[in-house]
């Protein structure tokens, strides 16, 4: 006997496709103002956040993409439809935050000894609109950052973007308070290197869900012991919990009933009290169950926790 239900088939960053739009136009509106000013300035910190924004508007497209050919209906051999792609766009957009991070340090490596002549004042206000750009941005992803991984990575990209546009705007200072152009080159390796931890972060996230582990805040030993705690059930085993997509995780066990339970035709009453339980207590909605009876383990190999 088993039970399992998906209350809402649209993952948790469909809900959100209209900021993903949003950002992605102002990051392009963005990415050619820093493009035209860092060639005009001759700022490597500012080509150096264009060069961000490029992949970020990359990366936006692609999980605006994700989020698209997610929300298609299941069918096929893709019994949970293109849910996953979700998932592989964060992981492609984490990927490219290093690629920048990498690019961005080597050049500033290269500049070292030998920095050109910088134009502070178009550097700066190129650096500023990116910012006030860059907050708005955040404002419209901060609503679904916690519901979807793949709405997280977008905005972990723009988070990046505004701390190198701030990085970008004290070295425009420096430059025409003092002259001193190598802070061009320290705020090119400052966004070089604020970008790393985040796209780890990320990465890790995102594995985690590819590999199956257990969903963030769920303890199977804590499930085990709410399963065992039912009416009913005497042990459990082949006890799985894993994450589809962002907002939704899913569970599957095999469960032993009493016999007198399976006799009395009591295992809906037992399904019914597993479910309900599982969900309450653990925001684990689609759980599939299977019921046997003491003597049903000998026929199972293997069988494990």
């Amino acid at each position: 006997m088993g039970q399992g239900h998906i209350h809402a088939p649209a993952t948790a960053g469909g809900a959100h496709r209209r900021r993903l739009v949003v950002v992605l136009g102002l990051t392009l509106a963005v990415l050619a103002a820093e493009v035209v000013g860092g060639v005009l300035s001759g700022s490597l910190a500012l080509l150096a956040d264009a060069g961000h924004m490029a992949t970020d508007a990359a990366g936006l497209a692609l999980a605006l993409a994700a989020v698209s050919l997610a929300q298609r209906p299941a069918r096929g051999r893709r019994t949970f439809g293109w849910q996953r792609v979700e998932i592989l766009a964060a992981v492609a957009n984490g990927l490219l935050l290093l690629a920048v991070a990498a690019y961005v340090l080597v050049e500033a490596i290269r500049r070292i000894g030998d920095p050109p002549e910088i134009g502070s004042g178009l550097m700066l206000v190129i650096a500023s609109v990116g910012l006030v750009v860059n907050l708005g941005s955040l404002l419209v992803l901060h609503g679904g950052r916690d519901s979807s991984l793949n709405i997280r990575g977008a905005y972990l990209e723009v988070a990046a973007d505004a701390l190198g546009s701030v990085a970008v705007i004290v070295a425009a200072v420096v430059i025409a308070t003092t002259g001193w152009t190598p802070a061009d080159i320290v705020a090119s390796a400052v966004i070089g290197v604020l970008v790393v931890p985040r796209a780890w972060h990320l990465l890790r996230e995102a594995f985690d869900v590819l590999l199956e582990a257990a969903p963030r805040g769920v303890d199977l030993q804590d499930v085990r012991a709410h399963i065992l705690g039912v009416d009913g059930v005497l042990d459990v085993h082949d006890l799985h919990a894993w994450t589809i997509t962002s907002g939704l995780p899913v569970l599957s066990a095999h469960v032993v009933v009493t016999d007198e339970a399976l006799a009395a035709g009591h295992g809906g009453r037992v399904l019914d009290a597993l479910c309900s339980c599982l969900g309450e207590h653990f925001d684990l909605e689609h759980c599939t169950f299977q019921l046997e009876g003491a003597a049903h383990a000998g026929h199972e190999a293997p069988v494990h926790d």
